[in-house]
């Protein structure tokens, strides 16, 4: 029985000659919602000017590309590090003009009402909206999906679709586990709602940054030609799984302390977990580096 090949690689600088796209996760692996990681900008750029392929930044942020562009160049993401973004909030916006008639429900912060900017949409209470479209909580920071059972348990008894705008369950601001819209949607779903999400893992926004890719190269790229990089087992992982795209698991965001030391995990335990989750990678690393 011969022995698989190693998991962990030394760095995207072992990978790179297989691939002639990426596709990046955002957060989590080129920053942490504080500022962006040196290193990780550092080999996206490196990868974009040796090998002259295009880099995707694909995020569940609830947001449309514009301000995640300005949230990039706020925490210190270099422009020349990626090509173009796309967001679960671009995708997510296809959807909510499809059924633009039925008056809003918007659950989650201010600073998330860009997803709605331009669109013909009205946003309505809980007593008058006819559907919920959700980016997040709206105190992310004190909050907890708990607190908004009441009011779930409500909008399921009326039969509201929930349209979640970012799959993510949690996220990590700095060294903070923040909750995120996936999390109302996972609860609101175990209520009995009838819940869509067009982000990570699902083939909405892979299908978006597919196009993108072919916009940018001039052609369609092969599946087998695009790496996909990110940390988020139940998103980054399994949508690049689904998606039949190769993937480079980064071990050390939100799952980092399952591994074992940051960086350094046992690589037995990252193959155990990705058996029990049903996945697989092509190759991990603590952080993205080159």
């Amino acid at each position: 029985m011969s022995t698989p090949a190693p998991l962990l690689v030394p760095g995207l600088a072992a990978l790179a000659p297989r691939y002639r796209a990426i596709l990046c996760d955002v957060w989590g692996v080129l920053h942490n919602g504080v500022a962006a990681f040196p290193a990780a900008c550092a080999a996206l750029q490196r990868f974009r000017r040796e090998t002259g392929a295009p880099v995707v930044l694909i995020t569940n942020a609830p947001r449309p590309s514009p301000p995640i562009l300005e949230q990039l160049a706020r925490l210190g993401v270099p422009d020349d590090a990626f090509d173009a973004v796309v967001t679960s909030g671009d995708v997510t916006r296809a959807e909510i003009l499809a059924h633009r008639e039925a008056p809003i429900l918007h659950i989650g912060p201010e600073r998330d009402r860009t997803l709605f900017a331009d669109l013909d949409v009205t946003l309505a209470d809980e007593t008058a909206a006819r559907q919920v479209v959700c980016t997040g909580l709206l105190d992310d920071e004190r909050e907890t999906p708990e607190d908004y059972r009441p009011l779930l348990e409500r909008l399921v008894a009326r039969d509201l679709p929930f349209l979640c705008a970012n799959p993510d369950i949690v996220v990590e601001r700095g060294s903070t586990l923040i909750w995120c819209a996936g999390a109302l949607a996972r609860l609101y779903e175990d209520l009995g709602g009838r819940v869509t999400i067009q982000g990570k893992p699902h083939p909405p926004i892979y299908k978006a940054a597919m196009e993108r890719l072919a916009e940018l190269t001039g052609a369609p790229v092969a599946r087998e030609a695009v790496l996909a990089i990110g940390d988020g087992l139940p998103t980054d992982i399994r949508g690049a799984v689904a998606n039949e795209l190769d993937v480079l698991f980064i071990t050390g965001g939100i799952h980092g302390a399952d591994f074992g030391p940051a960086d350094a995990p046992d690589e037995t335990l990252i193959r155990r977990r990705l058996a029990e989750d049903g996945l697989a990678a092509t190759a991990a690393l603590p952080k993205l580096v080159w």
